[in-house]
């Protein structure tokens, strides 16, 4: 079991400032995206307004995050011994200003702490991290970017780059590191990339996460904030995959890659991968007819599946879009809607809201059924890192029959 002490914090502000590569910069307030959970006749909510922007949360005090805590504790008391607490916020972790109070009160209820995601940047002396580890802390999910420290003063603006790397080294040596890396072409990949790959190991790491950078709103820049760095054509999504199985065969860490992949456990979407053919048999008959529409990424694996169990009557079609969950209004604008069926499911967590979809979906004169399908169909590196084979099976397959009977549903065949 897992509490989260939400920090809060706001992006750029509350992190010693924006790294040169941040998804958040140069952002501008915009309108609500529109999503799933906003009123029927009404564009906007709280997931898809300030929430995506991380806006208006400042840090909050020790005594609301403490009190948080223990009301989460009261609510649902810890069943076994896996309790843990993950401190997180939308700023940086370590630059919390009460940080230490926080650890050393939490670390009085005898509860484990992991560290969320934290660049250091708010570590000014690398030995802090011992006495984290002291009170408690034993597991942290650190972005290093690279180990070299000018690479990390110029890109991420740390102003103490040694400290933080220290700190690194010393969670490496004494907790579960889970280090991560926005990997930009030309600047910390290639040797720069093994280099530090090579202190992590060195270190003791479990874990290493590559990130791959995005530059375009194809690649989910769905703030209104394109190009974030001029003149950088992020890696491809496959080459990057490539890039990220190449790295795992070299080192001993659990090497993973968001949007693709974890070459250790032939995540996401196993069970599409050969060799795992018998899992599909356990999924329930496609009686629906509709049209899946989902991300440049995942239409491939979806479509194998629904081949696969035959489902003639679902097609897939990939967006433009990388990534299926940052799917936005302007990702349908494009769609040939001759391929598009009465009945159309989108996915979950995509930001666009029924009523815009079944406008822009029905612009030929056909009146076009809009579902959700689930949250998500697969996991990517970010969360597998974390799980066994058997879990994002078992994930995947809850959320392929979610999947399917929602095309029962929606796509219900009509006699007349």
């Amino acid at each position: 079991m897992q509490i989260v002490a939400d920090l809060a914090g706001v992006p750029g502000k509350d992190c010693r400032g924006y790294c040169k590569y941040c998804y958040f910069k140069k952002t501008k307030p915009i309108e609500p995206l529109g999503c799933k959970h906003c009123p029927p006749g009404k564009v906007g909510c709280r997931v898809c307004g300030e929430g995506v922007q991380e806006m208006g949360r400042d840090f909050l005090p020790l005594f609301a995050v403490v009190n948080n805590v223990q009301n989460t504790l009261m609510l649902n008391p810890p069943r076994d011994n896996n309790l843990k607490v993950n401190i997180s916020g939308g700023g940086d972790v370590s630059c919390y200003p009460q940080l230490e109070e926080l650890i050393s009160t939490i670390n009085q209820w005898q509860i484990p702490m992991h560290l969320g995601y934290t660049s250091g940047k708010g570590i000014d002396d690398g030995n802090i991290a011992s006495q984290f580890i002291n009170q408690g802390v034993e597991e942290v999910t650190y972005t290093l970017f690279s180990v070299d420290p000018e690479l990390r003063r110029k890109w991420m603006g740390d102003s103490k780059p040694e400290e933080s790397i220290k700190a690194a080294q010393i969670f490496g040596e004494n907790a579960s590191l889970h280090a991560a890396a926005v990997i930009i072409p030309g600047v910390n990949d290639g040797e720069v990339l093994r280099e530090t790959c090579n202190k992590l190991e060195e270190w003791g790491a479990k874990a290493f996460m590559m990130m791959r950078f995005a530059n375009s709103f194809d690649q989910g820049l769905i703030l209104r904030n394109e190009p974030i760095i001029e003149g950088i054509t992020p890696h491809e999504p496959l080459e990057f995959e490539e890039l990220v199985k190449e790295i795992n065969s070299e080192y001993k860490l659990r090497v993973t890659g968001t949007p693709l992949s974890d070459p250790t456990i032939n995540a996401p979407f196993i069970i599409s991968k050969p060799g795992y053919e018998d899992f599909l048999d356990i999924l329930p008959k496609v009686t629906g007819e509709a049209t899946l529409l989902t991300s440049k990424i995942a239409e491939p694996f979806l479509t194998r599946i629904f081949n696969k169990i035959g489902a003639e009557d679902v097609n897939v079609i990939g967006t433009k879009k990388d990534i299926a969950c940052l799917m936005t209004k302007e990702d349908l604008e494009s769609l040939d809607l001759d391929e598009i069926k009465e009945s159309v499911i989108l996915p979950g967590r995509a930001f666009i809201h029924q009523m815009d979809a079944e406008r822009i979906l029905s612009k030929d004169g056909t009146e076009r059924i809009i579902g959700y399908g689930p949250d998500t169909l697969s996991v990517d590196g970010e969360l597998s890192s974390g799980m066994t084979e058997e879990e994002v099976i078992e994930h995947e397959l809850e959320s392929f029959i979610e999947l399917i009977q929602a095309i029962n549903f929606f796509g219900m065949k009509r006699v007349f």
